[in-house]
């Protein structure tokens, strides 16, 4: 048993290395924006002095430095591909990280950020090319941190994809199922799956991502189960209980891909955008007048709570169209016409001509 328990914690350690040689990859990807050359004689002689400081008793200088030369010249080699970064919101597994595949399936290397925020300003600052991010839930409606970022962002709407959710309960392996009492998971997550929790007497305890309520599963000494994607089972070698537990089998998300710069092709046929009225009567009515007028399909209308201006509201519009036709672009300056402000997203290929 004393051999099994040491073997296990040996098995633990090497999935953190490999997480942790994962997470110096990315930090080093993230680096490529901000200098010229991925080589520098000088950086990489400071990584090996201050290694050789680290190292323990048990380690050889030569193994360190062979080992951290092995690193940098791995890092050098993926920074060189020349990969599009995508940047998402949570742990490797999330969803948004499915998302981020679907709309940048080659030569892409997928970023974790811990919030939407950083989503947002990593690619304004040009730290990233793309971002992903959730607009709206089938259950749970819109997402409100994206879409308060939405009203304030000078990025492009440049994509979207539709992605079903398939949420599975799952434990670290060995955990017995009849002691788990609480489930972690994000909110959104939690709220789709509030009738099976309630059925099962869980107790659902909100996180800030899905994936990372998994990987907390395995780094922390919690008797707890999770709500994540099939993805995150195989990323952290978890064991999953049930699957398909949301309480819709028509559960889907909403993610639009973000860019700096505007959609250039010509087969756009969705465009977004978000505006606020003055507090008058009418005034919203005047808006929608102008789509139902000019027979312009809107395909989605939501609203949130100005933060600015207490007792207006921001209106979120997608409708059917392409910006480079004439029609639609009078449609866009009449709404701005009747508008406080108005925030043009872009236009972009829908998920259903993808």
């Amino acid at each position: 048993m004393k051999l099994q328990r040491i073997r296990e914690a040996i098995d633990k350690t090497d999935r953190e290395l490999v997480s942790l040689l994962a997470r110096r990859m990315e930090l080093g990807l993230r680096t490529r924006p901000y200098k010229k050359n991925t080589f520098d004689e000088s950086r990489e002689k400071a990584v090996l002095e201050r290694a050789d400081r680290a190292r323990l008793g048990l380690l050889e200088q030569n193994f360190i430095f062979d080992t951290f030369k092995a690193i940098m010249a791995e890092s050098r080699r993926i920074q060189n591909q020349d990969l599009v970064l995508v940047a998402f919101q949570g742990e490797h597994g999330a969803y948004s990280e499915i998302a981020s595949r679907n709309l940048v399936p080659e030569k892409a290397a997928y970023l974790p950020c811990s919030k939407f925020s950083d989503v947002f300003s990593g690619v304004d600052d040009g730290g990233f090319d793309i971002g992903i991010v959730p607009v709206e839930n089938s259950l749970e409606g819109a997402v409100t941190q994206v879409n308060n970022l939405l009203t304030q962002t000078n990025l492009k709407v440049v994509g979207e994809t539709v992605v079903p959710i398939h949420h599975c309960l799952m434990v670290k392996p060995g955990t017995d199922h009849r002691e788990v009492k609480a489930v972690y998971s994000h909110p959104q997550a939690l709220g789709q799956c509030a009738g099976f929790l309630e059925r099962n007497n869980l107790e659902p305890r909100p996180y800030y991502d899905t994936a990372g309520a998994a990987k907390m599963l395995i780094e922390e000494d919690v008797t707890a189960a999770a709500i994540a994607s099939p993805l995150c089972a195989d990323i952290y070698g978890l064991e999953i209980l049930k699957e398909h537990i949301e309480d819709d089998a028509s559960n889907q998300t909403r993610f639009l891909m973000l860019s700096k710069t505007p959609y250039e092709g010509k087969d756009g046929d969705k465009c977004s955008l978000v505006f606020a009225t003055t507090h008058e009567a009418g005034k919203l009515f005047e808006v929608l007048r102008v789509f139902a007028d000019a027979k312009v399909n809107l395909t989605r209308i939501a609203s949130m709570p100005h933060r600015e201006d207490k007792g207006n509201y921001n209106f979120f519009l997608d409708f059917e169209g392409n910006e480079h036709d004439p029609k639609i672009r009078d449609v866009i300056e009449a709404v701005r016409s009747h508008s406080k402000n108005l925030n043009f997203l872009g236009c972009y290929p829908s998920s259903a001509s993808r």
